[in-house]
């Protein structure tokens, strides 16, 4: 599987579209960004799209509308949506907005250990 690389634009807009809040983090992730809150994604880049871990009404409710799945054609990541590429950076950061507030009340995930080197 290719996993498609967003521009240096596409990455630009993304850490713009990340809110600043507490517990909200960038991280790079397979080549592109993801925005976790305490340790769980809501947001994500892959190649040009924006996915969001939304409720499953709302995300069933974009599904239904002009919104796809998000992630790798063969494997979508099925708890994320990729909204309407019409939406322009206010209707999108609502829906930022709600995957935040969604994610937030996900227990925090525990960092992995790292493992030792040889």
């Amino acid at each position: 599987m290719k996993i498609p690389k967003p521009s240096d634009e596409e990455k630009e807009r993304f850490r713009a579209l990340v809110p600043d809040a507490p517990g909200v983090e960038t991280k790079p992730m397979f080549g592109n960004l993801a925005g976790f809150v305490n340790g769980n994604m809501f947001m994500g880049l892959f190649g040009p799209d924006i996915g969001l871990r939304l409720p499953a009404e709302r995300r069933d409710a974009l599904l239904a509308g002009d919104g796809r799945p998000f992630g790798p054609a063969d494997r979508p990541m099925k708890e994320y949506v990729a909204p309407p590429s019409s939406l322009d950076d206010a209707q999108l950061g609502e829906l930022i907005s709600e995957a935040l507030a969604h994610v937030a009340t996900f227990p925090p995930k525990a960092p992995k250990p790292r493992k030792k080197r040889a």
